[in-house]
């Protein structure tokens, strides 16, 4: 793929969590099973980093489990972060649980250095966070050259003993959800211009727009991993119809 068309996903997805951030956030006030089981392995006290935060659900759930440590919560739609930031948020945090959030596309490497000046390098310093998150980001992230450049990033940001925590759409495993695949002259772009495994979805609520999602395979995943710095500790469906929506791992550092 070359950088034209992958920042032509890019922007497909930027529009869509823009003109359509408020509807989608109406679908998502609920936290999914699969994020429930990563939550019940923590111990309460670690520092978050939680990429693609969206409207803070994950940040509520964790004040509402009293969890203590810091939380910072990123994302690029600006209609999602004024949801984040808004009342009850604000006003659900436990004592000992600090919760920021930060606009930032994480598909520009400058992201992280620019979030360092805005909220100060001891944030987002290397070797700062107990966990990260990245619940259903990744399959928006087109080529494997930018999967890597993030996550070598992911890897730089963990402290010693520590994890980061990922989800991608299966969607493929739903006849509903495979009957909202569009071809990708929608897009005015041609399958032979992206790579396997890429799909452009459509979106109904509230009006029309695409999204642009790469399909990973477990396999794929594993090389990603390994092509990162990293080990997967493990691997889980979850999620949607017959717990099959969601393909969850647990990375831990291998070096």
């Amino acid at each position: 793929m070359d950088s034209s068309t992958a920042a032509r996903l890019i922007e497909i997805n930027r529009d869509f969590y823009t003109r359509f951030g408020d509807s989608f956030s109406a679908t998502r006030h609920r936290i999914q099973p699969g994020v429930r089981r990563v939550l019940a392995r923590l111990n309460g006290d670690e520092s978050i980093l939680d990429l693609g935060c969206g409207n803070g659900e994950l940040a509520r759930e964790l004040a509402q489990r009293g969890h203590r440590g810091s939380y910072l919560g990123v994302d690029f739609s600006p209609p999602l972060l004024r949801e984040a930031e808004a009342p009850p948020a604000r006003t659900l945090q436990p004592e000992g649980f600090s919760a920021r959030f930060l606009q930032a596309d994480l598909t520009k490497l400058s992201a992280f250095s620019d979030a360092q000046h805005a909220f100060g390098s001891q944030l987002l310093a290397p070797g700062g966070w107990s966990v990260i998150t990245a619940f259903a980001v990744l399959h928006h992230i087109p080529t494997v050259a930018l999967r890597l450049n993030i996550l070598r990033i992911v890897h730089q940001l963990l402290k010693e003993d520590s994890i980061f925590v990922h989800s991608n759409w299966q969607f493929l495993n739903s006849e509903r959800l495979k009957a909202r695949i569009q071809p990708w002259e929608a897009a005015a772009l041609s399958r032979s211009e992206v790579e396997a495994g890429d799909y452009l979805l459509d979106w109904r609520s509230g009006g029309y727009g695409l999204r642009y999602i790469h399909h990973f395979a477990e396999s794929e995943l594993g090389d990603l991993a390994r092509a990162s710095g990293f080990r997967v500790a493990d691997t889980f469906h979850s999620d949607g119809e017959g717990s099959r929506l969601g393909l969850y791992q647990v990375w831990e550092p291998a070096s």
